[in-house]
């Protein structure tokens, strides 16, 4: 019994904030499921109703809830205090939101591990900086900031959520795939990569205390997942036993659009060219001085493939 404890000591505790959005909620229940002491921080307990919900789940499976905000250095300060690991997950909008956290990790020295909220493409590779409103510069910033802080951390590039996109099968407008016609952006040949949300908090549970993935960069390119447009709707029409009408739309087309169309109506055309045009999550190789990919490290964890979550589309 002595001995279990001693183990059980050793188990970080990790701080989640943004617990009630899509990944966060993900993340806490990933943190509990492995057992580590696991803390989330607030901002009201009584506001959405689905927001409430996801809070009473987590507070009855062993989530310590704290009241607190981004915005609140003093409640930021009583809460990083209780934690070895901060992991933020917080909407790309509240980016810059994370200077006052950062700045109080640097203060408090005793954060083993800080995950900043980036969890996307990675910032650093991005070629649409021109057209993307500074949606990738400042999660950049964040991660300069925290280089320069010097301060511990792991950064997720988990690449696409499946639950964007993928269920219109990359089509803009679309709320379910397609069946008569499909449009192919650029020519159809260059990979994205999509992740579950709960395969995201596996891996970045995983990572979180693996000092192989110190000040480094989480790569999420599974096999499994990395998809051309072209190699999507083939396996969705082998779903179907159906060929579909394929509609092509070159990459000056799709900049004429997105040029045209207001912000941020244009964002998911952006988000598309940045992929399936530029190549952005898979134009490069992993420097394994400045990265790692999560499947190799991790073989054991299994995940949701493309071709499992299409089925479920049917």
């Amino acid at each position: 019994m002595e001995k279990m404890e001693r183990v059980e000591e050793k188990k970080s505790r990790v701080l989640i904030i943004g617990a009630t959005g899509n990944l966060g909620f993900e993340l806490a229940k990933a943190s509990l499921e492995s057992s580590h002491p696991t803390f989330a921080l607030v901002r009201n307990f009584d506001s959405h109703s689905s927001k409430s919900q996801k809070l009473q789940f987590l507070s009855n499976a062993g989530t310590t809830l704290l009241k607190g905000s981004l915005q609140d250095e003093e409640s930021l300060v009583e809460a990083v205090k209780l934690v070895d690991v901060v992991i933020c997950a917080v909407s790309s909008k509240q980016a810059l939101d994370q200077k006052l956290l950062v700045r109080v990790i640097k203060n408090l020295g005793s954060v083993k591990r800080f995950i900043p909220s980036e969890f996307g493409l990675d910032p650093y590779k991005t070629q649409v900086s021109n057209l993307d409103h500074n949606f990738y510069s400042s999660k950049a910033e964040i991660r300069q900031l925290v280089e320069a802080q010097s301060i511990p951390y792991t950064v997720i590039s988990c690449n696409f959520f499946m639950s964007y996109l993928l269920p219109s099968l990359v089509q803009p407008g679309l709320k379910a795939p397609p069946r008569d016609k499909y449009t192919v952006f650029g020519n159809g040949d260059v990979k994205g990569v999509f992740m579950k949300e709960a395969d995201v908090a596996s891996f970045t549970i995983s990572a979180m205390d693996d000092p192989r993935t110190l000040n480094k960069v989480l790569y999420l390119r599974p096999p499994g997942n990395i998809y051309s447009l072209n190699e999507l709707v083939e396996l969705w029409e082998s779903k179907l036993k159906k060929t579909l009408e394929k509609i092509y739309v070159p990459e000056e087309e799709l900049l004429k659009k997105i040029k045209e169309t207001p912000y941020p109506e244009n964002m998911t055309m952006v988000f598309i060219y940045s992929a399936f045009v530029k190549g952005d999550q898979t134009y490069f190789d992993i420097d394994s001085s400045g990265g790692v990919e999560g499947t190799q490290l991790y073989p054991q964890l299994r995940y949701t493939t493309i071709s499992d979550y299409l089925g479920t589309l049917l």
